[in-house]
């Protein structure tokens, strides 16, 4: 029983990151909340954590608190018709099997930051 509620949770907090993703694209969606909603959204469809889920109790803390607080506080700021009509796609397009290319853009974005921001300190230690 409680494991079931737990996955209709995951569920829902996978459904709302891909709302919120579509949200973040919706030119009626207020600037301030397409912002958080792409941030969130690209955080939480990430494969690549802020805190890397090996190191001990830590590693799951932002999966199981900053995510959903962050899934929370950005569907507060968008309008509740256009979030409605978001989750509905999101909901169907969950039906349909995952995209490796997307996944790989997404690891792509990822290393390309990383490298970024190691050869900006690097450099930056050189100097």
């Amino acid at each position: 029983m409680m494991f079931e509620k737990f996955k209709r949770w995951a569920r829902a907090l996978r459904r709302d990151a891909h709302a919120l993703y579509l949200c973040a694209r919706d030119g009626r969606v207020p600037g301030g909340a397409k912002i958080l909603a792409a941030v969130v959204a690209a955080y939480a469809l990430s494969p690549i954590d802020l805190i890397p889920d090996f190191i001990p109790i830590l590693g799951y803390l932002d999966d199981l608190i900053l995510v959903p607080l962050g899934i929370w506080w950005a569907l507060k700021l968008i309008p509740p018709h256009i979030l409605a009509e978001h989750r509905v796609a999101a909901a169907a397009a969950s039906a349909k099997p995952a995209s490796r290319a997307a996944a790989a853009v997404v690891v792509a974005v990822w290393v390309i930051a990383a490298a970024s921001l190691a050869w900006s300190v690097w450099r930056g230690l050189r100097s």
